[in-house]
C-alpha cells in the first residue's frame, strides 16, 4: 500500500507567480464561481469531484493541480479526496477571500447571470437564521413544540464547527442555481482533457 500524498497548500502570492503552470479547479458552486474566480479557474463543484477524477488525474500528469474555493475549506476536503485517489494537488491558504484581499483580480465569466451569486456560507447564514426565527415565532404563535426545529438548527451549528462540516451546505449545494449546467460541467471536464 502506498502511502497517503502529502498535502500543498499554497499562499496566495506563491500561486500569482505560478498561475500561468497550475491547472486550477474551482469547487465552489456555480453562483459563487460567477461571482468571481481566479484567471483561468475551472469549476467543478465538491461534490462533482468524483465524477472528474479521470479528467483531473489526466490535468495532473501533465503539470500542477491548485484547487480553490472561497476559505480554503472545500479545497482541503477536495485535495483530500484526490490524495485517496493518488492525484497530488495543492490547496490556496485562504481560497479566493485570501486572493482578493491580496488585491489580486478575480475573473467573471463574459455571459454572467445579473443576479448577484451568494456565497455558500451567505447562504447557509440565511437559511439557519430563518429556520431558527420560523421555529421561535411558531412556538411562541402555534406550540412551544416548533422550538424543537430553532433547537435542532442550533445543535447543527454547533456539530458543523466541531467537525468543519457542514450538512446544510451540502443540502443547499444541490439547488438548481449551485449546479452547474450540463454544458458549463461539460466545457470544464473537456478543459482538463485537452491540458
Amino acid at each position: 500500500m502506498t502511502a497517503p500524498l502529502a498535502p500543498v497548500t499554497l499562499l496566495t502570492d506563491q500561486a500569482r507567480t505560478r498561475l500561468h503552470e497550475l491547472t486550477v479547479i474551482d469547487v465552489r458552486t456555480p453562483g459563487e464561481y460567477a461571482s468571481g474566480h481566479l484567471p483561468g479557474a475551472l469549476n467543478i463543484p465538491l461534490d462533482r469531484i468524483r465524477r472528474a477524477l479521470p479528467e483531473i488525474r489526466h490535468a495532473a500528469e501533465r503539470g500542477e493541480v491548485l484547487v480553490v474555493c472561497a476559505s480554503g475549506a472545500r479545497s482541503e476536503n477536495a485535495c483530500g479526496l484526490l490524495a485517496e485517489q493518488g492525484i497530488p494537488a495543492a490547496t490556496l491558504a485562504g481560497g479566493t477571500s485570501a486572493w482578493a484581499a491580496a488585491g489580486h483580480d478575480l475573473e467573471q465569466p463574459a455571459a454572467r447571470d445579473t443576479r448577484a451569486g451568494w456565497s455558500m456560507e451567505r447562504q447557509v447564514r440565511f437559511t439557519a437564521g430563518a429556520l431558527v426565527l420560523v421555529g421561535i415565532v411558531l412556538g411562541l404563535l402555534v406550540h412551544p413544540a416548533f422550538q424543537i426545529l430553532s433547537a435542532g438548527v442550533a445543535g447543527g451549528l454547533v456539530f458543523s464547527a466541531l467537525t468543519d462540516t457542514c450538512g446544510m451546505a451540502i443540502l443547499l449545494g444541490k439547488l438548481p442555481h449551485n449546479r452547474p449546467g450540463a454544458a458549463d460541467f461539460d466545457a470544464a471536464l473537456s478543459a482538463l482533457r485537452s491540458r
